[in-house]
């Protein structure tokens, strides 16, 4: 991998698909990408107790946390990737919200699709936010 960030839709879905075959590639334990809250407007800016929204992916598995709110609208995305489904949910006592593990036996290509949309669609970021790949 050569990039690490995107702000253009198409341009962060290759950068996805790019980390995601660089993670399997390596056999790293796991891919982490991460919003940049530097280049959002105050109205899509994270909640300061949740922090920045983030997704991991290892082992055909997608990690994230999110609100309940948040987890509603992963399920409705879910209706438009049914090769993608949620395998566990977690809530842990000392948190806000929950951690969702979400399958996902895909080509890199879809992933990369799921992964966006559920930046947007699920923490309602704009189209032009800056995704960060943080861990390969």
């Amino acid at each position: 991998m050569t990039r690490f960030d995107a702000a253009d839709p198409a341009d962060r879905r290759k950068l996805f698909v790019d980390a995601i075959t660089a993670h399997r590639k390596r056999a790293s334990p796991f891919l982490t990408i991460e919003v940049d809250e530097t280049g959002l407007e105050d109205d899509d800016a994270p909640d300061p107790d949740l922090g920045v929204p983030w997704v991991q992916f290892a082992d055909g598995i997608v990690n994230l946390d999110c609100t309940d709110e948040e987890l509603e609208a992963l399920k409705a995305l879910l209706s438009e990737f049914p090769a993608f489904k949620i395998d566990d949910i977690t809530r842990p006592e000392d948190a806000d919200g929950v951690n969702v593990r979400v399958s996902a036996k895909a080509d890199p290509n879809r992933i990369a699709q799921f992964l966006d949309a559920t930046f947007r669609e699920v923490y309602g970021l704009p189209e032009a936010f800056r995704a960060w790949v943080v861990a390969v």
